[in-house]
């Protein structure tokens, strides 16, 4: 029953970049990325419905671009210029139960992935 599926996280350079994929099972109206850091919530970083353009934290506007390709199911991000603060356990998310201003809200999706790690050294 898994559903979501990431990819692409790694360690990486301070100022280097990193394309993470999601493959879904299934279609999802809305999509998702959010990441953790141990000891701290989840935060939004991009998210988007349907076929809507994506809307981004503040913490990664400008930095980081997100898509996606609907008929494949998988959604990516990538992340340019990246920052010590981009350390975090990424995960796709869907199953979105809000609206449209609460796209970057964890508890408004049901589903979630793993994630994937992406560590940034300075």
């Amino acid at each position: 029953q898994v559903q979501l599926v990431e990819s692409g996280g790694g360690s990486v350079q301070a100022g280097g970049s990193l394309r993470l994929s999601c493959g879904a099972s299934r279609y999802f109206f809305t999509l998702a990325w959010f990441r953790q850091v141990p000891g701290k919530e989840r935060e939004g970083v991009a998210a988007s419905r349907g076929s809507g353009p994506f809307v981004y934290a503040d913490a990664v506007k400008g930095r980081f671009t997100a898509s996606k390709d609907s008929a494949r199911r998988i959604i990516y991000i990538e992340m340019n210029n990246l920052k010590s603060e981009d350390t975090a356990m990424y995960d796709c998310e869907a199953d979105f139960t809000g609206q449209d201003d609460q796209l970057l809200s964890d508890v408004k999706y049901k589903t979630w992935g793993q994630g994937t790690q992406v560590t940034v050294s300075s």
